[in-house]
Protein backbone atom coordinates (compact mmCIF):
# COMPACT_ATOMS: atom_id res chain seq x y z
CA UNK A 1 0.00 0.00 0.00
CA UNK A 2 2.83 2.37 0.83
CA UNK A 3 4.33 1.76 -2.59
CA UNK A 4 0.99 2.64 -4.17
CA UNK A 5 0.87 5.99 -2.36
CA UNK A 6 4.50 6.72 -3.21
CA UNK A 7 3.80 6.10 -6.90
CA UNK A 8 0.68 8.27 -6.80
CA UNK A 9 2.66 11.05 -5.11
CA UNK A 10 5.41 10.85 -7.72
CA UNK A 11 2.81 10.91 -10.49
CA UNK A 12 1.16 13.97 -8.96
CA UNK A 13 4.49 15.78 -8.65
CA UNK A 14 5.36 14.87 -12.24
CA UNK A 15 2.01 16.22 -13.42
CA UNK A 16 2.58 19.45 -11.55
CA UNK A 17 6.04 19.81 -13.05
CA UNK A 18 4.61 19.18 -16.49
CA UNK A 19 1.81 21.67 -15.92
CA UNK A 20 4.27 24.36 -14.87
CA UNK A 21 5.99 24.05 -18.27
CA UNK A 22 2.74 23.52 -20.16
CA UNK A 23 1.81 25.90 -22.94
CA UNK A 24 -1.85 25.51 -22.06
CA UNK A 25 -2.02 24.84 -18.33
CA UNK A 26 1.18 26.40 -17.04
CA UNK A 27 2.32 29.98 -16.63
CA UNK A 28 0.93 30.86 -20.08
CA UNK A 29 -2.63 29.93 -19.10
CA UNK A 30 -3.63 33.41 -17.83
CA UNK A 31 -2.00 35.30 -20.75
CA UNK A 32 -3.76 32.95 -23.15
CA UNK A 33 -7.14 33.61 -21.54
CA UNK A 34 -6.57 37.37 -21.36
CA UNK A 35 -5.43 37.36 -24.99
CA UNK A 36 -8.64 35.85 -26.37
CA UNK A 37 -9.95 38.15 -29.10
CA UNK A 38 -7.65 40.97 -28.03
CA UNK A 39 -5.10 42.75 -30.19
CA UNK A 40 -2.74 40.21 -31.72
CA UNK A 41 -5.31 37.41 -31.52
CA UNK A 42 -6.54 35.74 -34.70
CA UNK A 43 -10.13 36.10 -33.42
CA UNK A 44 -10.85 32.50 -34.35
CA UNK A 45 -13.15 31.75 -31.41
CA UNK A 46 -16.46 32.56 -33.08
CA UNK A 47 -15.38 31.14 -36.44
CA UNK A 48 -14.16 27.90 -34.91
CA UNK A 49 -17.39 27.49 -32.91
CA UNK A 50 -19.58 28.30 -35.93
CA UNK A 51 -17.75 26.01 -38.34
CA UNK A 52 -17.44 23.16 -35.85
CA UNK A 53 -21.06 23.26 -34.72
CA UNK A 54 -22.93 24.08 -37.96
CA UNK A 55 -20.92 23.53 -41.12
CA UNK A 56 -18.23 20.86 -40.91
CA UNK A 57 -20.51 17.88 -40.29
CA UNK A 58 -23.09 18.74 -43.00
CA UNK A 59 -20.29 19.31 -45.54
CA UNK A 60 -18.63 16.00 -44.67
CA UNK A 61 -22.00 14.25 -44.89
CA UNK A 62 -22.69 15.92 -48.25
CA UNK A 63 -19.34 14.74 -49.64
CA UNK A 64 -19.78 11.28 -48.13
CA UNK A 65 -23.19 10.79 -49.74
CA UNK A 66 -23.01 13.08 -52.78
CA UNK A 67 -19.83 11.82 -54.43
CA UNK A 68 -20.78 8.09 -54.44
CA UNK A 69 -24.28 9.00 -55.62
CA UNK A 70 -22.88 10.98 -58.56
CA UNK A 71 -20.59 8.08 -59.51
CA UNK A 72 -23.43 5.55 -59.19
CA UNK A 73 -25.49 7.62 -61.64
CA UNK A 74 -22.45 7.90 -63.95
CA UNK A 75 -21.97 4.12 -63.88
CA UNK A 76 -25.63 3.50 -64.71
CA UNK A 77 -25.79 6.02 -67.58
CA UNK A 78 -22.28 6.05 -69.08
CA UNK A 79 -20.82 2.84 -67.75
CA UNK A 80 -17.17 1.82 -67.50
CA UNK A 81 -14.47 2.19 -70.14
CA UNK A 82 -13.34 -1.23 -71.34
CA UNK A 83 -10.05 -1.69 -73.14
CA UNK A 84 -8.59 -4.63 -74.98
CA UNK A 85 -6.45 -7.00 -72.93
CA UNK A 86 -5.21 -8.88 -76.01
CA UNK A 87 -2.59 -6.37 -77.09
CA UNK A 88 0.83 -5.81 -75.54
CA UNK A 89 1.22 -4.42 -72.05
CA UNK A 90 3.27 -1.34 -71.20
CA UNK A 91 5.41 -1.22 -68.06
CA UNK A 92 4.61 2.02 -66.21
CA UNK A 93 5.12 1.49 -62.46
CA UNK A 94 8.31 0.09 -60.91
CA UNK A 95 8.33 -2.17 -57.86
CA UNK A 96 9.37 0.80 -55.69
CA UNK A 97 6.44 2.87 -57.02
CA UNK A 98 4.01 0.05 -56.28
CA UNK A 99 5.30 -0.57 -52.76
CA UNK A 100 5.10 3.12 -51.84
CA UNK A 101 1.62 3.40 -53.40
CA UNK A 102 0.48 0.33 -51.45
CA UNK A 103 1.69 1.81 -48.16
CA UNK A 104 -0.11 5.08 -48.98
CA UNK A 105 -3.27 3.19 -49.98
CA UNK A 106 -3.33 1.23 -46.72
CA UNK A 107 -2.84 4.43 -44.73
CA UNK A 108 -5.75 6.15 -46.51
CA UNK A 109 -8.00 3.10 -46.12
CA UNK A 110 -7.41 3.42 -42.38
CA UNK A 111 -7.21 7.22 -42.07
CA UNK A 112 -10.37 8.18 -43.91
CA UNK A 113 -12.95 5.91 -42.18
CA UNK A 114 -11.46 6.59 -38.74
CA UNK A 115 -11.44 10.32 -39.50
CA UNK A 116 -15.13 10.15 -40.45
CA UNK A 117 -15.91 8.33 -37.19
CA UNK A 118 -14.15 11.11 -35.27
CA UNK A 119 -16.11 13.82 -37.12
CA UNK A 120 -19.40 12.08 -36.32
CA UNK A 121 -18.31 10.91 -32.88
CA UNK A 122 -21.59 11.92 -31.21
CA UNK A 123 -23.56 9.88 -33.78
CA UNK A 124 -21.52 6.80 -32.82
CA UNK A 125 -22.12 7.48 -29.15
CA UNK A 126 -18.58 8.60 -28.36
CA UNK A 127 -16.80 6.48 -25.79
CA UNK A 128 -14.42 3.61 -26.43
CA UNK A 129 -15.32 3.09 -30.10
CA UNK A 130 -14.43 6.65 -31.05
CA UNK A 131 -11.33 6.59 -28.85
CA UNK A 132 -10.07 3.43 -30.60
CA UNK A 133 -10.66 5.05 -33.98
CA UNK A 134 -8.68 8.08 -32.82
CA UNK A 135 -5.75 5.83 -31.92
CA UNK A 136 -5.94 3.96 -35.25
CA UNK A 137 -6.06 7.33 -37.02
CA UNK A 138 -2.89 8.44 -35.24
CA UNK A 139 -1.03 5.17 -35.91
CA UNK A 140 -2.10 5.15 -39.57
CA UNK A 141 -0.59 8.60 -39.94
CA UNK A 142 2.83 7.02 -39.41
CA UNK A 143 2.26 4.84 -42.51
CA UNK A 144 1.34 7.92 -44.49
CA UNK A 145 4.44 9.75 -43.24
CA UNK A 146 6.55 6.88 -44.60
CA UNK A 147 4.95 7.08 -48.05
CA UNK A 148 4.25 10.76 -48.66
CA UNK A 149 7.81 12.04 -49.15
CA UNK A 150 8.83 9.27 -51.61
CA UNK A 151 5.58 9.85 -53.54
CA UNK A 152 6.29 13.55 -53.70
CA UNK A 153 9.73 13.09 -55.22
CA UNK A 154 9.11 10.09 -57.50
CA UNK A 155 6.08 11.61 -59.28
CA UNK A 156 6.47 15.40 -58.95
CA UNK A 157 8.10 15.83 -62.38
CA UNK A 158 5.28 13.99 -64.15
CA UNK A 159 2.66 15.89 -62.13
CA UNK A 160 3.72 19.37 -63.22
CA UNK A 161 0.87 21.23 -64.98
CA UNK A 162 0.76 21.30 -68.80
CA UNK A 163 -1.59 22.75 -71.41
CA UNK A 164 -3.11 19.27 -71.79
CA UNK A 165 -4.56 19.61 -68.31
CA UNK A 166 -6.81 22.48 -69.43
CA UNK A 167 -8.01 20.42 -72.41
CA UNK A 168 -8.63 17.45 -70.13
CA UNK A 169 -10.69 19.54 -67.73
CA UNK A 170 -12.74 21.05 -70.55
CA UNK A 171 -13.95 17.58 -71.57
CA UNK A 172 -13.84 16.13 -68.03
CA UNK A 173 -11.42 13.48 -69.17
CA UNK A 174 -13.87 12.09 -71.73
CA UNK A 175 -15.82 10.35 -68.97
CA UNK A 176 -19.14 11.92 -70.01
CA UNK A 177 -19.44 10.00 -73.29
CA UNK A 178 -19.28 6.36 -74.29
CA UNK A 179 -16.83 6.89 -77.16
CA UNK A 180 -13.19 6.00 -76.83
CA UNK A 181 -11.75 9.23 -78.20
CA UNK A 182 -8.04 9.92 -77.50
CA UNK A 183 -7.73 12.05 -74.36
CA UNK A 184 -5.07 14.79 -74.06
CA UNK A 185 -2.89 13.68 -71.18
CA UNK A 186 0.68 12.66 -70.50
CA UNK A 187 1.68 10.00 -68.01
CA UNK A 188 -0.87 11.42 -65.56
CA UNK A 189 -4.05 13.34 -66.35
CA UNK A 190 -5.36 16.50 -64.68
CA UNK A 191 -7.58 14.55 -62.30
CA UNK A 192 -4.67 12.42 -61.10
CA UNK A 193 -2.59 15.56 -60.68
CA UNK A 194 -5.24 17.19 -58.48
CA UNK A 195 -5.31 14.10 -56.29
CA UNK A 196 -1.50 14.06 -56.16
CA UNK A 197 -1.22 17.65 -54.94
CA UNK A 198 -3.98 17.24 -52.35
CA UNK A 199 -2.49 13.91 -51.25
CA UNK A 200 1.12 15.10 -50.95
CA UNK A 201 1.28 18.83 -50.17
CA UNK A 202 -2.17 18.80 -48.57
CA UNK A 203 -1.29 15.57 -46.79
CA UNK A 204 1.85 17.07 -45.27
CA UNK A 205 -0.21 20.00 -43.95
CA UNK A 206 -2.72 17.53 -42.53
CA UNK A 207 0.09 15.63 -40.81
CA UNK A 208 1.29 18.84 -39.14
CA UNK A 209 -2.16 20.11 -38.14
CA UNK A 210 -3.16 16.62 -37.01
CA UNK A 211 -0.05 16.36 -34.82
CA UNK A 212 -0.83 19.74 -33.26
CA UNK A 213 -4.38 18.60 -32.41
CA UNK A 214 -3.26 15.18 -31.20
CA UNK A 215 -0.53 16.35 -28.84
CA UNK A 216 -2.21 19.71 -28.07
CA UNK A 217 0.11 20.74 -25.28
CA UNK A 218 3.57 21.59 -26.52
CA UNK A 219 5.63 24.70 -26.84
CA UNK A 220 7.58 25.94 -29.84
CA UNK A 221 9.53 29.17 -29.46
CA UNK A 222 8.95 29.83 -33.16
CA UNK A 223 5.17 29.81 -32.66
CA UNK A 224 5.49 32.06 -29.64
CA UNK A 225 7.66 34.48 -31.62
CA UNK A 226 4.79 34.91 -34.07
CA UNK A 227 2.56 36.03 -31.22
CA UNK A 228 0.27 33.07 -31.86
CA UNK A 229 -1.38 31.75 -28.71
CA UNK A 230 -1.77 28.01 -28.18
CA UNK A 231 -5.55 28.18 -28.44
CA UNK A 232 -5.31 30.10 -31.72
CA UNK A 233 -2.90 27.50 -33.07
CA UNK A 234 -5.22 24.64 -32.10
CA UNK A 235 -8.27 26.30 -33.60
CA UNK A 236 -6.46 27.20 -36.81
CA UNK A 237 -5.16 23.64 -37.11
CA UNK A 238 -8.64 22.19 -36.64
CA UNK A 239 -10.12 24.50 -39.31
CA UNK A 240 -7.38 23.75 -41.86
CA UNK A 241 -7.47 20.00 -41.12
CA UNK A 242 -11.22 19.83 -41.68
CA UNK A 243 -11.19 21.90 -44.88
CA UNK A 244 -8.44 19.73 -46.37
CA UNK A 245 -10.41 16.72 -45.15
CA UNK A 246 -13.28 17.63 -47.50
CA UNK A 247 -10.94 17.56 -50.50
CA UNK A 248 -9.15 14.37 -49.41
CA UNK A 249 -12.42 12.51 -48.85
CA UNK A 250 -13.92 13.60 -52.19
CA UNK A 251 -10.79 12.93 -54.26
CA UNK A 252 -10.03 9.62 -52.54
CA UNK A 253 -13.49 8.32 -53.43
CA UNK A 254 -12.98 9.63 -56.97
CA UNK A 255 -9.61 7.85 -57.16
CA UNK A 256 -11.21 4.58 -56.02
CA UNK A 257 -14.10 4.89 -58.48
CA UNK A 258 -11.85 5.65 -61.44
CA UNK A 259 -9.36 2.87 -60.72
CA UNK A 260 -11.85 0.16 -59.76
CA UNK A 261 -15.12 0.90 -61.60
CA UNK A 262 -14.82 3.59 -64.29
CA UNK A 263 -11.90 1.93 -66.11
CA UNK A 264 -12.12 -1.85 -66.11
CA UNK A 265 -8.86 -3.40 -64.98
CA UNK A 266 -7.09 -0.10 -64.26
CA UNK A 267 -6.31 -1.09 -60.69
CA UNK A 268 -4.14 -3.97 -61.93
CA UNK A 269 -1.53 -1.51 -63.22
CA UNK A 270 -0.55 -0.52 -59.68
CA UNK A 271 -0.40 -4.21 -58.75
CA UNK A 272 1.48 -5.64 -61.74
CA UNK A 273 3.09 -2.42 -63.00
CA UNK A 274 1.66 -2.84 -66.51
CA UNK A 275 -1.06 -0.94 -68.38
CA UNK A 276 -2.94 -2.18 -71.43
CA UNK A 277 -1.66 -0.64 -74.67
CA UNK A 278 -5.10 0.56 -75.78
CA UNK A 279 -5.71 2.20 -72.40
CA UNK A 280 -2.47 4.16 -72.75
CA UNK A 281 -3.29 5.14 -76.35
CA UNK A 282 -6.74 6.48 -75.40
CA UNK A 283 -6.34 7.88 -71.89
CA UNK A 284 -2.75 9.13 -72.21
CA UNK A 285 -2.62 10.06 -75.85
Amino acid sequence: MKLKYILLTLLALTSLAFASESAIYGKELIPNILGYDKEGSLHLGQWFTLLQSKYFKPIFLGVLLGVPTAFFIHYLIIGPMIFSHDRKKIYVFSVFHRVIHTIAAISFILLIPTGVVMVFGDFFGGGEFVRVNKEIHAISTLLFVISVVPMLFMWLKDMLPTSDDIKWLMILGGYLNKRKDPIPAGRFNAGQKMWFYVCTFGGIIMILTGAIMFFQDFKFDFIASLGLSQIDLLRLSAIIHNILGFAVLALFMTHIYMSVFAIKGAIHSIISGYKEEEEVEILHS
